[in-house]
């Protein structure tokens, strides 16, 4: 721990990363979100047989797209 003078008394402050922080709330990595999501969208999916409808989907945003 650092070691802090005041005056004629020695503290001891906490490092930065152990201080309380404001009331903000801490952001996530946007591939932390996806590694969580991903696994999720494949599996329903999977189960709801959407694998076709999202081909349908995607082929005519390709030809939106090419257009």
């Amino acid at each position: 721990m650092a070691i802090q003078q005041t005056g004629t008394t020695t503290r001891r402050r906490r490092p930065a990363f152990t201080q309380p922080k404001s009331a903000e709330q801490p952001t996530r990595h946007p591939a932390v979100a996806l590694a969580m999501a991903l696994p999720c969208a494949v599996l329903l999916v999977l189960l709801f047989g959407g694998w076709e409808q999202m081909a349908n989907q995607a082929e005519a945003l390709a030809e939106l797209i090419s257009r």
